[in-house]
């Protein structure tokens, strides 16, 4: 389908009235418009969003604020399996991210960033800023946000980081301001693990198996055998008794979805 002439947008307005697609040729649908990618005169320039998350209800609802926005258009997703499939099929000018998915972790940032450079990255998790938010950023987001935040907060964030702008909250800046404060005098125990160690230890303060763990990350029970004690090391701690307790101290744990 080719349009030779613009379109009048009340037209489209009716007639695309509550559809959100992607990709047409050089067309791109939205809720309210559609947009010509090369920005011809007359035409509607559409961000598409792309959203990640595991859980029905909170895709809904971040669908719904996002392209309540007319200049907006969403695809959602619910597993890292099917992020990877449609990243591959589908161009996004926005990633909007939990990493808390099953087989999610803050590796899947610099595997995307690797892959799709272009593509902006905006991690919406329950955690706190400090570590989570830090780690996202040091990982290569573009931003971070806690999903306690206002439908507004989460607008500005997705243009702001269209924009190729970091976004960074109050939150975010006084965790990266106390982090880099922290960088030049100590650091805390799990500040020294890896990415790959940092996750072993939320999934074993969770309560998971060597097993169950091993599987979610695709690794074999011996490499995760030999995370385990590797940041157990690393951490001054016998127990997993104690790293869980550390774990929840330190806000490292992902707070269930309410």
């Amino acid at each position: 389908m080719k349009y030779t002439r613009p379109i009048r947008r009340d037209w489209l307005c009716r007639r695309l009235a509550r559809r959100t697609c992607y990709g047409h040729g050089d067309l791109v649908y939205s809720k309210s418009g559609i947009s010509d990618q090369r920005h011809g005169k007359g035409f509607i320039a559409i961000l598409k969003v792309l959203i990640a998350d595991d859980h029905p209800l909170i895709r809904i609802g971040l669908v719904e604020a996002l392209t309540a926005d007319s200049d907006t258009a969403a695809e959602q997703v619910g597993s890292i399996p099917e992020l990877r499939a449609t990243l591959a099929s589908t161009d996004h000018d926005v990633l909007v991210l939990d990493l808390n998915m099953p087989g999610g972790n803050i590796e899947v940032i610099p595997e995307i960033r690797r892959q799709y450079p272009k593509l902006a990255i905006l991690v919406l998790s329950t955690l706190p800023e400090q570590p989570a938010g830090v780690k996202a950023i040091l990982a290569g987001a573009n931003g971070y946000l806690n999903k306690g935040s206002a439908p507004e907060q989460l607008v500005a964030a997705v243009h702001e980081v269209a924009k190729g702008q970091r976004y960074v909250s109050h939150a975010l800046g006084a965790a990266l301001a106390e982090y880099l404060f922290r960088s030049q005098t100590e650091s805390s125990p799990h500040e020294t693990l890896s990415a790959r160690e940092h996750t072993v230890l939320v999934k074993i303060a969770e309560g998971l198996t060597t097993a169950e763990i091993a599987q979610q990350l695709n690794l074999s029970p011996k490499t995760v055998g030999t995370y385990r004690a590797r940041l157990l090391e690393k951490m001054g701690i016998s127990t997993t008794a104690e790293l869980t307790r550390y774990v929840i101290e330190n806000g490292l744990a992902e707070r269930p979805a309410r």
